[in-house]
């Protein structure tokens, strides 16, 4: 306590995917589902090896434009006492492949998924700063 950190909340890291949420230029959102691990006020996310019609993603273009993003987890239930969300507002920023930060968050990754094991991440890492947790739950 004390040194500007926040705690994720349980619900968020153990879900196992998650929404990011970012806005391009002219201020037209993107939402886009993802792989994700947390670390203290840390949300990294990457752009891996699963089929894409390209490398130069939308959300990639967003961060550099405007690094203010979201990300929401949540879950549905027809019971809805048992609906719950998460979400984590914070700044984005790009790790370079070879790049500080790229290969503790690709170890991260691995730590959570088993894929990247079998295929370690080779492409870009978006990490997230967290400054805002906020969230609800039906009970």
């Amino acid at each position: 306590m004390g040194d500007g950190r926040l705690s994720p909340p349980e619900r968020a890291v153990t879900a196992r995917v998650a929404r990011l949420a970012t806005v391009d230029a002219s201020g037209s959102p993107h939402l886009v589902p993802i792989v994700f691990a947390i670390r203290e006020d840390r949300i990294v996310t990457p752009i891996d090896h699963k089929p894409k019609r390209s490398m130069r993603l939308r959300r990639l273009d967003n961060v550099a434009a405007e690094p203010r993003v979201a990300v929401l987890f949540d879950s549905y239930d027809e019971d809805w006492s048992r609906l719950w969300w998460v979400r984590a507002d914070g700044m984005a920023t790009v790790l370079a492949f070879g790049g500080p930060g790229h290969a503790a968050a690709a170890e991260l990754l691995a730590d959570r998924y088993e894929q990247y094991r079998d295929h370690p991440i080779t492409g870009p890492i978006i990490e997230i700063a967290v400054t805002r947790w906020a969230s609800w739950a039906g009970a």
